[in-house]
């Protein structure tokens, strides 16, 4: 079973927005920290942002600022990704992860979940 199932994927047009969801685990939640890591094909995965379970610090890569935002619902035990003005380099699949560490380095992060794809098309 899963501990963490993303969701909300798809193909969009340069400009557009998705809004991405990660149902976690009560064990993959507890963890302080959760976050968003991308690969895009043929490339190395990447830290995208992390949200912090205590206080709700975020950071995120210089890449997606004012771009991407990241969110949690407690109460739910989901964090989200809304992606707005997207562009094709952002074309990838999509992780969710959870760790102890606030850290962009992905061997930091414990729980994995399996990925959703997002294409931004020219």
């Amino acid at each position: 079973q899963g501990q963490l199932v993303e969701s909300g994927g798809g193909l969009v047009q340069a400009g557009g927005s998705l809004r991405l969801s990660c149902a976690a685990s009560e064990r993959a939640f507890s963890r302080p920290v959760m976050a968003w890591f991308r690969q895009a094909q043929g490339k190395e995965r990447e830290f995208v942002t992390y949200i912090t379970k205590n206080n709700g610090r975020t950071y995120y890569a210089d890449f997606v600022k004012g771009r991407f935002t990241i969110s949690r619902d407690n109460t739910l035990n989901t964090v989200y990704l809304q992606m707005n003005f997207l562009k094709p380099e952002d074309t990838a699949v999509y992780f969710c992860a959870a760790s102890n560490l606030a850290t962009i380095r992905s061997q930091s992060y414990t729980y994995w979940g399996q990925g959703t794809q997002v294409t931004v098309s020219s």
